[in-house]
């Protein structure tokens, strides 16, 4: 699977009809910050979806931090960008790809044939000379059908039953420290699902945010066995959507995601907590 792209595939393919560049980028705690960077400079013909208010629901009592969009909602949200089944989409952010992975997994997610993150992220694009822009492309709404994949998404009561399963893995996304409960910074109680096994997703990224190549997924997940059902989570399940790609992408094959991640996990009082290293 091939879902991390340059950005000289990018440049070349930015401008053919098929192709629908999308900005996600986002800051947690600066809301309007993402689309005030895009409104200033954006990669030409790109559109802009926002974290919060396109590629997620409103927050309940469940469902996490980030709770998923509505997929109607969502495909409603495509077609009015003029987006169909068939636009090739590659998003972009500049915080390592993990807003643009969140919308590579809802489109996987509705079934969505093409869609590519691109590597490295806007400011590398920028210092590469590339073209920016601040005009805002006019877009001629479309239809979007879906087909949603369920075998792509896992459920609390899913972590739940795979925590205490030998034939499961459960992978936390997020940083070390918050992992073991020393340093919650979102989230009202710390520590991780029991079982769970930590892999920071900026892991993935080498000492200039570019992504490792597949050969380097493979050794980073190789304590994994392939033959396994592999859980991925964060603290609200975004960060995690790296991890899934990096998982795809060095030939791991029954992934999901636990969306609603830690932050759903400890809305429900019952569920146990674990600290430290597993």
């Amino acid at each position: 699977m091939n879902a991390i792209v340059s950005k000289p595939w990018v440049l070349a393919r930015m401008y053919e009809p098929d192709v629908t560049i999308v900005d996600c980028r986002f800051e947690l705690g600066k809301p309007e910050a993402g689309k005030e960077a895009y409104e200033r400079e954006h990669i030409p013909g790109a559109i802009y979806l926002d974290l919060e208010k396109d590629l997620s629901s409103p927050v309940r009592e469940h469902g996490g931090r980030h709770p998923l969009p509505d997929p109607e909602e969502l495909s409603r949200t495509l077609a009015k960008n003029g987006i169909t089944p068939e636009t090739r989409i590659i998003a972009y952010d500049d915080q390592g790809g993990m807003y643009a992975s969140r919308l590579w997994w809802l489109l996987k997610y509705l079934g969505h044939g093409q869609a590519f993150v691109m590597n490295e992220g806007f400011s590398a694009w920028k210092a590469a000379g590339y073209p920016v822009t601040a005009d805002q492309p006019i877009r001629v709404p479309a239809s979007y059908s879906y087909t949603l994949h369920p075998e792509l998404l896992a459920s609390m009561e899913d972590v739940r039953r795979a925590a205490g399963r030998d034939d499961a893995i459960v992978i936390d996304s997020r940083d070390p420290r918050r992992y073991q409960g020393f340093d919650e910074t979102m989230d009202p109680v710390a520590g991780h699902v029991p079982g769970a096994k930590n892999k920071f997703w900026k892991l993935l990224l080498d000492e200039h945010g570019k992504r490792i190549d597949v050969s380097r997924l493979q050794e980073h997940y190789k304590e994994f066995p392939r033959d396994k059902e592999i859980i991925v989570y964060c603290g609200s399940g975004v960060s995690a959507c790296p991890n899934f790609i990096g998982l795809k992408e060095a030939g791991y094959e029954n992934v999901k995601l636990y969306a609603g991640s830690w932050s759903d996990w400890i809305s429900y009082s019952e569920n146990p907590v674990a600290t430290g290293e597993e």
